[in-house]
């Protein structure tokens, strides 16, 4: 399976289980994307991408409005980003992103889940070099050629398009996010995005098996338990 594959597969909707942590974490990212950027979706590309990201994960719409208006607002709590980078089962390279009012907290929580996984923290970079920082776009059809004419028509710059059974993904720089929409929007008016987020997508993948697969599962898992965490990029592929 190609990056395509893994693209669709990270987005798909979450248990039951895990919902009210998944709508935690989409209100408070929502939130901080909305005050620091403003809470106008035309005008921060960002959180217009994070709420149709949302809406795809099933959030319901009284909690992204709740999260907007208190952005509008301006008041409450003041959380800053926190990314951890490092290496966890068979040499994989992860990103850790996360949200915070309280850092050594944060750094302590995200550190167990290394350490109880045999990973390793490395110095900020160690892993984002092999990521690239990328606005996807995903939708059912076969003709990559005319899709990256209709792109190319309307001046946007793309980093490839990829068609893999019977889905085509675009990808492009994450600042291109607003005009790859905007193109694909006004050419085909009844598009259905299937995925269409702002993400890291790795330049290459490692394949896991046996204990590494389980340990990596587990690793993965004690992350998503913690709940200044907000998203988790890696190169392992299913």
């Amino acid at each position: 399976m190609g990056r395509s594959y893994e693209v669709r597969k990270a987005s798909m909707a979450k248990t039951a289980g895990a919902k009210t942590k998944v709508y935690s974490k989409y209100s408070k990212e929502i939130y901080v994307v909305g005050k620091n950027g403003g809470a106008d979706l035309d005008a921060n590309v960002q959180l217009r991408s994070l709420v149709e990201r949302a809406k795809k994960d099933q959030v319901p719409s009284h909690v992204i409005e709740k999260a907007l208006e208190k952005a509008r607002g301006g008041a409450g709590e003041d959380y800053e980003a926190a990314r951890y980078e490092g290496y966890a089962a068979g040499g994989s390279m992860v990103i850790v992103d996360c949200l915070t009012d309280n850092n050594k907290r944060t750094y302590a929580e995200v550190r167990q889940c290394f350490v109880k996984t045999d990973a390793k923290l490395g110095s900020p970079g160690c892993a984002a070099h092999m990521f690239e920082h990328q606005a996807i776009f995903a939708f059912a059809g076969d003709d990559e050629d005319a899709v990256l004419e209709v792109l190319m028509m309307a001046d946007v710059d793309v980093t490839d398009v990829e068609v893999e059974d019977g889905v085509v993904t675009v990808f492009a720089p994450h600042t291109e996010y607003g005009n790859v929409r905007k193109a694909l929007s006004e050419a085909y008016p009844d598009l259905n995005l299937d995925v269409e987020q702002i993400t890291f997508v790795p330049q290459t993948f490692v394949t896991l098996e046996g204990e590494d697969l389980e340990t990596f599962d587990k690793f993965l898992g004690m992350l998503e338990d913690c709940d200044d965490v907000q998203n988790v990029y890696h190169n392992v592929e299913a």
